[in-house]
């Protein structure tokens, strides 16, 4: 209070009114500084997500980075995720390449317990705590579709699309049964399982249409309910694989169990 009132009776004064003045615009220039600093920081939590009293937010969130997968997502890199997490104890549902409730739930956990942020998606951050990388995994399911393709295109050319779908969704199949290897290039240059990759067939020109086709059987588009053989009744000789039970037919190919 005295302080104050010492102020005052200066700020009366004409000698001190001068300084008076420079102390009192100090020290609203003091606080419209402090003003315009505690918006700019309340904008910039805003922005980053960040908050200090939240621990759960000391990272910044994944959805803000590039997604490889996320709910809905279906393909390869999916069946990949779903591996890592299945190994790691985080996953017990099926490898099925399909980003269900299941999958998001894993995914929750593993990066609770890795101290990510808890958002069910999975972005570089989460992708390289399971041990996977963006690059390898995008080139891996890019060869796949590649070498799929090829051989749609050898064994269904002429097809119609529906037919050219089904003999990926066979090879894709295969991939799942356990009768038979457990990736893409492997069930294709199993010994015999193709005669395109014997006549020579699998090295001609690959079809447009094969690739889109490729990449639908591998976003688990099935027109052929679960077959993992199919032939040409009109061509085909072996009596074993006559005798499977026929799924259903397709152009010129039947489908079967």
């Amino acid at each position: 209070m005295r302080v104050l009132s010492k102020l005052l009776k200066m700020s009366k004064s004409k000698k001190a009114e001068p300084i008076f003045k420079m102390i009192m615009l100090g020290a609203y220039c003091t606080l419209i500084c402090a003003a315009i600093l505690f918006s700019f920081k309340s904008v910039f939590h805003s922005i980053t997500g960040i908050n200090r009293n939240s621990p759960s937010n000391k990272y910044i969130s994944q959805s803000s980075l590039d997604v490889l997968s996320k709910m809905g997502s279906r393909g390869d890199d999916v069946a990949k995720i779903q591996s890592a997490l299945k190994s790691m104890g985080y996953y017990s549902g099926g490898v099925d390449g399909i980003f269900g409730v299941k999958t998001q739930d894993a995914v929750m956990k593993f990066q609770k317990a890795r101290g990510l942020a808890v958002d069910g998606i999975v972005g570089a951050q989460t992708l390289k705590a399971l041990g996977l990388q963006v690059d390898a995994i995008t080139a891996n399911n890019e060869n796949d579709v590649n070498l799929l393709a090829r051989l749609i295109s050898a064994e269904s050319r002429g097809e119609p699309y529906a037919g050219q779908v089904a003999v990926g969704a066979v090879v894709l199949n295969r991939v799942k049964h356990p009768s038979f290897p457990n990736s893409i290039s492997a069930v294709i240059y199993q010994p015999d399982a193709f005669s395109c990759i014997k006549d020579g067939q699998f090295n001609e020109p690959v079809a447009e249409s094969a690739y889109r086709a490729a990449r639908d059987a591998m976003n688990n588009i099935d027109p052929v309910g679960g077959a993992i053989y199919y032939y040409n009744p009109k061509t085909a000789t072996n009596q074993w694989i006559r005798s499977r039970p026929i799924i259903s037919t397709i152009g010129g190919h039947v489908f079967c169990s």
